[in-house]
């Protein structure tokens, strides 16, 4: 039933040591070799798990952790560059996979592959960027294609995508700042879009926007940090959502990640 979760639970585990400076605990040699099996010798992208379709946010997650063991060998690179440029549509936009889901989640993902490849000649940029500025909603935020709610997970991910293509200038900085400044509760935690519970996650997906946009003073920090630390189990030491749930990777990492771009480099 957890099969589609383990190439992500394996980059959201290796990434949360990683910022401790605790990735020698996990069994190194063992994921690499499951990475490596999740290959496709045919697209040559990357799936989840052993005999699942390959998916670019898997092909993402795995990419990222070979980059943290400086064990990009270890697959078949050109063929990874090859199932990322095959998936660009006509207007710039990307499927997620063969089966044709358009999202801007999708476009952050082949950005972010082909960069730590330095390969982003491998699509056409230009339509890229543009695609992604078509999602830009009167807000100053991004959806998951044109005319969708802005979500700060999908701002995120167009902000990234900008980012790296050098294209920060088509944004309106102040005016999606004031909006992802917005998502901040009396509880000090974040949302992801209006009228929505705090969740951690969010830590990551708003401060890092803000931090791209050079605005991350703009919120309350001190409340922030607050809130990540009440969603620390104290038995098990993993993240939750929210204060009294479960925890999870997920959540640790971006609880962890969070911390971190606050500054908070002692856990």
């Amino acid at each position: 039933m957890t099969e589609y979760l383990r190439m992500s639970g394996i980059y959201w585990s290796v990434a949360a040591m990683e910022l401790m400076g605790q990735s020698p605990r996990l069994p190194k040699d063992d994921i690499i070799r499951f990475i490596k099996s999740c290959q496709d010798s045919e697209s040559g992208g990357i799936s989840a798990s052993v005999g699942h379709d390959p998916h670019l946010l898997y092909t993402l997650s795995a990419i990222q952790v070979l980059a943290m063991y400086d064990q990009m060998d270890v697959v078949d690179i050109d063929g990874v560059i090859r199932y990322v440029s095959s998936l660009q549509n006509e207007d710039g936009s990307f499927y997620g996979d063969k089966w044709g889901e358009v999202d801007t989640r999708f476009s952050f993902c082949a950005v972010m592959i082909l960069s730590i490849l330095n390969r982003l000649d491998a699509v056409n940029i230009s339509k890229t960027v543009d695609f992604v500025l078509s999602c830009m909603n009167f807000d100053g935020g991004f959806g998951s294609k044109p005319g969708s709610e802005s979500h700060a997970g999908l701002i995120y991910c167009c902000v990234g995508t900008l980012s790296i293509c050098k294209r920060m200038d088509a944004l309106q900085p102040d005016l999606l700042a004031w909006w992802l400044c917005e998502r901040q509760l009396p509880s000090g935690g974040l949302n992801g879009r209006p009228e929505k519970l705090p969740d951690l996650c969010y830590s990551w997906w708003v401060l890092s926007s803000l931090s791209m946009l050079n605005r991350i003073h703009w919120v309350d920090k001190k409340c922030l940090e607050q809130f990540i630390l009440a969603c620390q189990d104290s038995e098990t030491g993993g993240f939750s959502d929210r204060p009294g749930d479960i925890p999870d990777p997920f959540h640790t990492l971006f609880g962890i990640a969070g911390l971190s771009l606050l500054g908070k480099h002692q856990y």
